[in-house]
């Protein structure tokens, strides 16, 4: 059996942990068509909590039901990239793409003169309207996801929200899912760029609980034909914190280590897999998570790295030499960037695993 984890961006794991009834509103909604709030949804979350997989397990449920999807992350030009799939669904739908038009035969010469059909105007909302009203025939609908809105064009951003809005307006089948960091989610929703998102269903993922990642384990090690013990699976599964992609990492590199043990694992090897995730998401994810912060942002974190568990505000004014408004406002800006999160009242806590101890090592470094 090969190995089933996936510690990949974007990669669908073998099994999506702490995720049940999360996408239901989303599938009652492609039964009910449009207009039903579960088509357009918001996923929010920190770096590494799941938001692809989730958008990847949206895009299976539409296509389940038979409905069309294009798909996209928020790169510069992905409305037009919208417009090119949907031309191109238009023309599977319909008659097909326009032929080349004969403008003139000449009987003598034995000539033809052709001529190819104009370039189509790139007005993806009157392609849209074809294609919704193509696909509403047939009882179906589309399906546009959207990843890493934090990237996104204003602009773009602002003309696909008006367009769905009017697709809405006249009751044709169409669906809306983006995901980002929450504060993009965030920019989006209070510049004004697309105000009637601000209707659509959150769903702001957060840690699986530390039973459903064991219960996987034991599920998954058991089917590989893995000997690992109850106990050090319950070790590993307490290493993940619950965070999906340390949940696919470790999962990864223990099924590395039975591979090179005969399929038997102890105590040392399960803890060196545990420590090869570790560095595996410091890398990929801490590191990354800070490169684009302020020193300001860096200095309020190491304050609440000196600290082993959650963080009161007032003691991070009093390292920060800061005022409590001033305290607040680099709170609410690290909590909206998604690496710290609300631990109780005047409380912050850390939402990346991993981040306390590489600030800590940075910093004695």
């Amino acid at each position: 059996m090969q190995n089933p984890f996936k510690p990949t961006a974007g990669a669908t794991p073998p099994v999506i942990i702490g995720r049940a009834g999360l996408l239901d509103e989303f599938e009652y909604g492609l039964q009910q068509g449009s207009g039903a709030p579960g088509l357009l949804t918001i996923i929010t979350g920190s770096r590494g909590i799941g938001k692809t997989v989730m958008l990847g397990a949206a895009e299976g449920i539409a296509r389940t039901h038979g409905w069309a999807v294009i798909s996209r992350t928020a790169t510069p030009g992905f409305l037009a990239g919208i417009g090119d799939e949907m031309r191109r669904l238009v023309e599977e739908l319909g008659d097909g793409p326009p032929a080349r038009k004969v403008t003139a035969f000449s009987a003598a010469g034995f000539g033809l003169t052709t001529q190819l059909p104009q370039e189509r105007t790139p007005d993806w909302r009157r392609t849209g309207d074809e294609l919704l009203r193509l696909l509403d025939a047939k009882g179906t609908g589309l399906v546009i996801t959207i990843d890493e809105i934090h990237a996104v064009d204003r602009t773009e951003i602002a003309q696909l929200a008006a367009d769905v809005q009017h697709f809405i307006r006249d009751g044709l089948p169409i669906g809306l899912i983006f995901a980002g960091l929450p504060s993009a989610v965030s920019d989006l929703l209070n510049e004004g760029v697309a105000t009637f998102l601000r209707r659509a269903d959150r769903i702001n993922l957060h840690e699986a609980a530390i039973a459903e990642v064991t219960a996987s384990y034991s599920k998954l090690f058991n089917e590989g034909g893995i000997s690992l013990s109850a106990d050090l699976i319950d070790e590993a599964a307490e290493a993940t914190e619950g965070y999906p992609f340390l949940i696919q990492l470790v999962g990864y590199y223990l099924w590395l280590e039975a591979g090179k043990a005969n399929w038997k694992l102890d105590a040392d090897q399960v803890r060196g897999a545990i420590t090869a995730a570790q560095r595996r998401n410091t890398l990929v994810v801490v590191a990354s998570a800070l490169s684009d912060i302020s020193d300001r942002d860096r200095e309020f974190l190491g304050a609440m790295a000196l600290e082993d568990g959650p963080s009161a505000a007032g003691e991070i004014g009093s390292i920060m030499k800061a005022k409590p408004n001033v305290v607040s406002k680099y709170k609410k800006r690290l909590i909206a960037a998604g690496l710290v999160e609300s631990a109780g009242y005047g409380k912050v806590d850390f939402a990346i695993p991993g981040l306390r101890q590489y600030l800590r090592e940075t910093a004695s470094a």
